[in-house]
């Protein structure tokens, strides 16, 4: 699979402001960068640094006034799997320990707080069969509403509404991934069949030795995802965060079978 992807953020910040930019499609070993360029105007400071498990770029920028970020890149998908559900969970005891961390609570997904839920509702599964069926309750129950959450929102909130975003689904299933003893992260990702087109937000658990991209809304297959960072939960993977006021002018996401 190969995507075509383009990015367009434009941002007005009235006051000198440090902003942290994730936007970048990673070069990691399951996915190909054919070509990439980036163009960001208005800024006077520019400098890369590695994202969070080393996995894609974060990009510091200062500004002040109006800020454009243009990305253009071919993205060959080497990723094969779309079906996790015969892999085996790793026992806690044999986790490699850069994934541990993805076994505990986080800001946004308080997974200490679903093991009671959990035990009621999908006892009898495990591995990826659980995580599947994880994935498919989600989608079964919950309406995919624009708007409705906020950057506040929690794994919590979005299940005792039964709505949200991209981003709402995907900590709900990490949150419940991690509450059955399996590593579970937040990825960042351009995806095709992402309606309506944006950066794009799903869960990536760690079953059979290796880790694997699970979409909760449905939308989007992991082989048709290129990755752009991962992290504990949203507050890791934002494409934009600004240490100051910023005003969103446009923003848009296309993402094509190149």
């Amino acid at each position: 699979m190969k995507l075509a992807i383009t990015a367009m953020l434009d941002y007005d910040f009235p006051l000198m402001t440090d902003v942290l930019l994730q936007v970048e499609a990673a070069a990691i070993p399951e996915q190909q960068i054919e070509s990439a360029h980036i163009d960001v105007r208005g800024c006077e400071y520019f400098a890369r640094v590695s994202g969070h498990d080393m996995i894609g770029d974060r990009i510091w920028i200062r500004a002040q006034g109006q800020v454009t970020v243009d990305y253009k890149s071919i993205v060959s998908i080497h990723r094969l799997l779309d079906d996790c559900r015969g892999l085996a969970k790793v026992p806690p005891h044999l986790l490699p320990g850069e994934t541990v961390q993805y076994l505990m609570a986080s800001r946004y997904c308080p997974s200490d707080q679903f093991h009671s839920f959990i035990d009621a509702e999908f006892s009898g599964l495990e591995g990826g069969a659980l995580v599947a069926a994880l994935r498919d309750w989600i989608h079964q129950h919950f309406t995919y509403v624009p708007g409705v959450s906020s950057s506040d929102t929690t794994a919590i909130d979005t299940f005792v509404r039964r709505e949200g975003v991209c981003r709402d689904y995907a900590h709900v299933l990490i949150t419940m991934v991690r509450a059955c003893g399996i590593p579970a992260r937040i990825a960042s990702v351009f995806a095709l069949g992402v309606e309506p087109q944006d950066f794009h937000a799903v869960a990536e658990v760690f079953l059979g030795g290796a880790w694997h991209l699970v979409d909760a809304t449905g939308m989007a297959q992991e082989s048709s995802m290129a990755k752009i960072g991962v992290g504990r939960d949203a507050a890791d993977v934002s494409f934009l965060t600004a240490y100051g006021i910023a005003t969103m002018n446009a923003q848009s996401v296309t993402v094509e079978q190149a």
